[in-house]
């Protein structure tokens, strides 16, 4: 039987997520499209051979012949989509972050648990190769112990451009990078049981954050540490700090861009370096292969699934939470 998937929101990375990959499987079709502006819709239709157009989100999410609702909407408006197209038991993927509050992710499980469907969080780093070496590593004591982990994330966007700079649309540097960082410590060192703070001045475009420090205390009494934000240097790297040396990832977003291996620094306390490399891999082909084997009753997509996107949601909030208000900032309060 085939998969039929609606897109909520004619954007660019529906057509990286979905559109492409499903073209790779008889099985999966790309049957319907929403957008706010209805014309945008029927112009993307044409463009990617999509033989419904729905002039509201409500009508997609009730069309028989979709199976899947996909999500890539600004970030604010994913926990009512979400949840709405849950509760009337469609299968949803929605572009990360799933949801901005504790609150909205009880919500989108509530509606879940009653329609019966899968509710995933769009995290194509997960479960990329090199996370399993660091885990071996960590298990295996290979360097020692573990000190702690530091992690910087930076691109361009441009000033005043779309809902990055709108603070009530979910826009800023953090919520934009904090699944990355969160999902990465999750699936290496773990994060149950950690507590977390930030700090922006919010002094980008519109009164969001263009850079924003996070920390995390890990339940082992490490740290954990992000430096994200919208700069014109790109950059995407976590660093491992062991008591014995240094584990570097860099370039941990390329395989956005197609299958490429991932290059690992292993750097010696006498400043030596070793490189390794990991299997190439595409991110979005192989999210997309995972969705659609879980759908399918063939396989498992754990790490994407709401249990596991609880507790990032959870701290994604509390760090945020914890910034703005130190800046007495009326839209986190009321987030909070």
């Amino acid at each position: 039987m085939s998969l039929g998937i609606g897109l909520i929101g004619a954007t660019g990375i529906a057509e990286r997520t979905m559109i492409r990959p499903s073209r790779n499987h008889d099985d999966v079709t790309v049957r319907a499209v929403a957008a706010s502006d209805p014309d945008r819709a029927e112009d993307y239709a044409r463009r990617h051979a999509i033989p419904r157009v729905h002039t509201g989100y409500e009508d997609l999410i009730t069309d028989p012949a979709v199976d899947l609702v996909y999500i890539s909407l600004h970030t604010a408006a994913h926990a009512r989509w979400a949840e709405r197209a849950a509760r009337e038991g469609k299968h949803v993927v929605v572009e990360k972050p799933l949801c901005l509050t504790r609150q909205e992710h009880s919500a989108i499980t509530a509606a879940r648990r009653h329609g019966g469907g899968h509710v995933l969080e769009a995290l194509p780093t997960l479960g990329h190769p090199w996370h399993r070496r660091i885990r071996h590593w960590l298990r295996a004591g290979t360097f020692g112990e573990l000190v702690g982990v530091r992690s910087r994330f930076a691109f361009a966007v441009e000033p005043g451009q779309g809902y990055r700079w709108r603070p009530d649309l979910g826009g800023g540097c953090f919520y934009d990078t904090a699944g990355y960082w969160l999902q990465a410590l999750q699936d290496t060192v773990g994060i149950t049981g950690a507590r977390g703070t930030g700090h922006s001045d919010f002094d980008g475009a519109g009164g969001v954050d263009r850079r924003f420090s996070a920390s995390l205390l890990l339940p082992t009494g490490r740290r954990a540490g992000l430096e994200c934000s919208f700069d014109t240097t790109r950059v995407a790297e976590h660093v491992y700090e062991f008591s014995e040396g240094t584990v570097r990832v860099r370039g941990v977003l390329l395989p956005i861009a197609g299958a490429v291996p991932l290059n690992i620094t292993l750097i010696a306390p006498d400043g030596s370096k070793k490189i390794t490399r990991t299997p190439a891999v595409s991110y979005y082909e192989q999210q997309f292969a995972r969705v659609r084997a879980l759908l399918r009753g063939e396989g498992e997509h754990w790490g994407a699934e709401l249990g596991a996107a609880e507790p990032r949601i959870a701290l994604m909030a509390q760090i945020h939470a914890a910034a703005r208000q130190r800046t007495s900032d009326p839209v986190a309060q009321e987030r909070s």
